[in-house]
């Protein structure tokens, strides 16, 4: 089995989006964010892949959801958490988990890492958001910095730390 691993954009006070859409659209980061993501299994909820303009190429696309008769026949129907455990130990890959709230919230206990797009900006209306996570559990590498962008943001990489 390979690691699961968040990807995500958030704001200062860990906004995720807004009416089911990103808020913020920055190249670099979804530059970045394929880079990562490309031939491997994305895990999402079933209003995550609703949000996609289209199926990502070159990639397994994992939803989680309870009701999922509607979804194209390419897609992986995991009914359950369980579900995506035992579909997870029957694969040698890396599963990147992007999203929404609901599904980072589900898997953040089971995540190996997280790379987040750390983005110097706030967004007052934003209606789903990152869940809060607790820094001592985790160590934090900077990937890289672009100060000189509009907004300003960050690649972190976040490496669970191991219980002794």
């Amino acid at each position: 089995m390979g690691k699961i691993i968040i990807i995500a954009a958030v704001g200062k006070n860990l906004e995720l989006g807004k009416d089911n859409n990103l808020i913020w659209h920055i190249k670099g980061d979804m530059k970045f964010f394929k880079e990562h993501t490309i031939n491997h299994h994305i895990l999402m909820g079933k209003n995550t892949f609703i949000s996609l303009p289209k199926m990502l190429t070159n990639r397994i696309h994992l939803v989680l959801s309870r009701n999922g008769d509607d979804l194209p026949s390419d897609v992986i129907l995991l009914n359950s958490i369980e579900d995506f455990i035992n579909y997870s130990k029957n694969i040698d890959d890396d599963i990147y988990v992007i999203g929404g709230a609901s599904i980072y919230k589900q898997m953040i206990a089971l995540c190996d890492e997280m790379l987040l797009t750390e983005i110097d900006d706030i967004c007052k209306d934003a209606d789903v958001y990152f869940p809060s996570f607790k820094d001592k559990d985790w160590n934090k590498q900077i990937i890289e910095k672009h100060l000189d962008n509009n907004p300003p943001y960050s690649h972190i990489l976040y490496k669970k730390k191991r219980k002794n």
